[in-house]
């Protein structure tokens, strides 16, 4: 017998301008987990940002259609900001000065690499309608569980804190020092707070302010880029002439920045906010088919704004020394000459010194462009990382709190830690804080990657859709390369400060840490699952699956 709540979730839901409001999935036959944290009355209905569903226009002729493409494009725009965060930006525009156009095949693969990951997050969300956190919120016993959350968290924090950072060093160049880094930082979370709740005037004029932010990025970035045999060399053939450490550590550091573990929990969530019949197998196999191709329209994109960066450190700045650097900024009377010492050691730059020498050697003009790029980077990627707090906390805590309480506790993680950088660091000085906030981000990927390979490939969530015997292998040497090659960053950084102490502790933390995942893994199994069945916690094994449509 159903109740009377439960007749009314079944009802059709009410219509406005075109798009269908929603509480929750309608087509979902995995029911959300009931709320164990209550900030609301149980009656209040439960709400996330997106809240609407954008329908798919009818179009049973052709196997193709524009219109049926443009209704699925929003979801990939959104989470390819994370390939453009002002993290991915500083790692851009390091290997141009370090290693010119030698590494643009490692952005390539690394990019290919994450558009297979992030397919997988997309049919996650589609098949099931329910993104990666609410089924891990499912799967896992209580302890990993919490555990598993806290790791992603914590991903979360570093990525926020370089987003916001970047921010904060656009508004520093733009004002010529007058707005501090502090004041940037607090700027930042104001902006983000009002800018995060265009989504009430709708999804789609939500999904089209990202859309221009990513416009800003591509036309202010290319402003200073050209075609060069170099450029195409570096981009296709695997090679590295010449590399030393600096040039493979940088290697490594390209893979870690762009492949983010929160995204992969974004981008299973996002594509929840298009009306699809998950009953109707011919929709579903639809969705997965557009949701693949604007993907792969989007981190075609952002990969080739990455390329832009790098090449134009590669084509200026590559093999530059401090002391000539020195001397271009001294001949255009730039007030930041004093950054580079009157020596011949390589150039070293960050986002900060970036914006500088360009504006050394192209004019102030460069400067400003550069600055109003990573701007658009920063605040866009601040923004997309909210929402992935949002919906990580969402998806494992199962909160029913309202929209402003859930926005001030995911801003609020990420905010503190961020200004105390801000006010007891240098803005000069933050290329150590990047390089540990990558390493942390680092060592939080296999808590990503490996549940959104395990569940995609188990038919018993997946029906029809699971992973067949081709990604299971493909996905897990994969998944085993990514997770060895940020390993292999993460021990090189703890190398290059040299503590006993932090040898003995990053050890224990490896160990415990591989413990972990292993463990993660093994409760995946039928016979881990089937106790915990007896044991009445909810399943999605156990819900009865939807009967397709011939």
């Amino acid at each position: 017998m159903k109740t009377a709540r439960e007749a009314d979730q079944e009802e059709e839901p009410p219509q406005e301008n075109g798009i269908i409001q929603t509480t929750q999935d309608q087509h979902s036959s995995i029911s959300p987990p009931s709320s164990t944290v209550s900030g609301a009355p149980d009656d209040e209905p439960f709400s996330t940002y997106f809240e609407e569903k954008v329908p798919i226009p009818e179009d049973v002729t052709q196997m193709f259609s524009l219109r049926k493409l443009w209704a699925f494009t929003g979801p990939g725009f959104l989470m390819s900001i994370a390939y453009l965060d002002p993290g991915n930006i500083e790692s851009d525009l390091q290997s141009g000065a370090k290693a010119g156009f030698k590494l643009l095949w490692v952005l390539l693969g690394a990019t290919i690499i994450g558009l297979l990951l992030q397919r997988l997050a997309a049919r996650l969300g589609v098949v099931t309608g329910m993104h990666l956190a609410e089924v891990c919120n499912r799967q896992y016993p209580t302890v990993p569980r919490i555990i598993l959350w806290l790791m992603v968290e914590l991903a979360i924090i570093g990525s926020d804190m370089q987003e916001v950072i970047g921010c904060a060093i656009a508004f520093n160049l733009l004002s010529v020092g007058r707005i501090p880094l502090w004041g940037g930082v607090l700027i930042t979370i104001i902006d983000t707070f009002v800018f995060l709740f265009l989504d009430k005037y709708g999804l789609r004029k939500l999904e089209a302010f990202f859309g221009f932010l990513i416009t800003i990025m591509a036309v202010f970035v290319s402003a200073y880029v050209y075609l060069t045999g170099e450029l195409l060399k570096g981009m296709f053939l695997p090679h590295c002439e010449g590399c030393g450490p600096a040039q493979m550590e940088q290697a490594v550091g390209i893979v870690g920045a762009v492949i983010m573990p929160h995204n992969i929990y974004l981008h299973s969530a996002l594509v929840k906010s298009r009306s699809i019949d998950r009953g109707n197998k011919k929709e579903v196999k639809e969705a997965n088919k557009y949701y693949f191709i604007e993907s792969t329209i989007a981190l075609f994109i952002s990969f080739l704004i990455n390329v832009f960066v790098v090449a134009v450190f590669a084509e200026a700045f590559y093999e530059k020394t401090n002391i000539e650097v020195n001397a271009m900024c001294n001949a255009s009377d730039s007030p930041h000459t004093d950054l580079f010492p009157l020596d011949n050691s390589r150039l070293q730059v960050d986002i900060y010194k970036g914006g500088v020498v360009l504006g050394c050697f192209f004019g102030p003009v460069a400067l400003y462009i550069w600055a109003i790029g990573i701007l658009a980077a920063g605040q866009s990627s601040t923004m997309t990382g909210t929402y992935s707090g949002q919906f990580v906390m969402e998806g494992f805590l199962n909160l029913r709190w309202s929209r402003f309480a859930r926005v001030l506790l995911t801003r609020s993680i990420a905010i503190f830690p961020t200004l105390l950088v801000a006010v007891f660091q240098d803005v000069q000085h933050l290329t150590g804080m990047n390089d540990f906030l990558n390493v942390l981000q680092s060592m939080q990927l296999p808590f990503a990657l490996i549940p959104i390979l395990t569940f995609t490939s188990l038919t018993s969530i997946m029906n029809d859709f699971a992973n067949g015997l081709v990604w299971k292998i493909g996905g897990g040497v994969v998944i085993l390369v990514v997770c060895a090659i940020n390993m292999h960053f993460v021990v090189v950084y703890v190398t290059s400060l040299s503590s006993v102490a932090l040898y003995v502790l990053a050890g224990f933390l490896c160990i415990a840490y591989l413990c972990f995942v292993a463990l993660g893994v093994s409760c995946l199994d039928v016979s881990c699952l089937a106790s915990r069945v007896s044991n009445n916690r909810p399943s999605v094994f156990i819900e009865e699956q939807p009967e397709y449509d011939t």
